[in-house]
């Protein structure tokens, strides 16, 4: 039962940290002027708003239960933060793709550090595993573009 707990927790904090990509996302599309950013940061939304959905039947599989859909209170400061950011810079775009860059890389130590439990994780270890790697190719093009902006 013990396991159960943990693993439960484990997948809340994990839709915590898609919800607040999602919201993430959202945020940077509405303070964009670029339609290449704002297309990619809403398709980067959504793929986000699909893992808490797969999380989310994780949690039900092990008996529990997750309401909260706006994301954890680090959500709210990054989503903070590319709003300071973006007021005070002349590159927006670059200090939004900064920001992003520092949530993707948040969202990844949570999926390494859920993924070290391997037997606790072992019947949804597949799909943390595909949903960290979207991440991180979703970072990756994130930093791509950030390098391109700053030439």
């Amino acid at each position: 039962m013990e396991n159960n707990s943990q693993i439960i927790t484990d997948l809340k904090e994990l839709i915590n940290i898609a919800n607040d990509g999602k919201e993430g996302y959202l945020a940077a599309s509405e303070a964009t002027d670029s339609l290449v950013l704002k297309t990619l940061f809403l398709n980067f939304s959504a793929e986000r708003e699909v893992y808490a959905a797969e999380l989310k039947a994780h949690i039900l599989r092990h008996g529990g239960v997750y309401e909260n859909d706006n994301g954890g209170i680090l959500g709210v400061l990054h989503r903070t933060w590319i709003d300071i950011k973006q007021a005070l810079s002349s590159k927006e775009n670059v200090a939004i793709l900064s920001a992003i860059e520092t949530g993707e890389n948040a969202a990844l130590e949570k999926y390494e550090k859920a993924m070290q439990d391997h037997q606790i994780h072992e019947d949804h270890l597949y799909l943390l595993k595909r949903q960290r790697d979207g991440i991180l190719n979703a970072l990756k093009a994130i930093e791509t573009i950030h390098i391109e902006m700053e030439k």
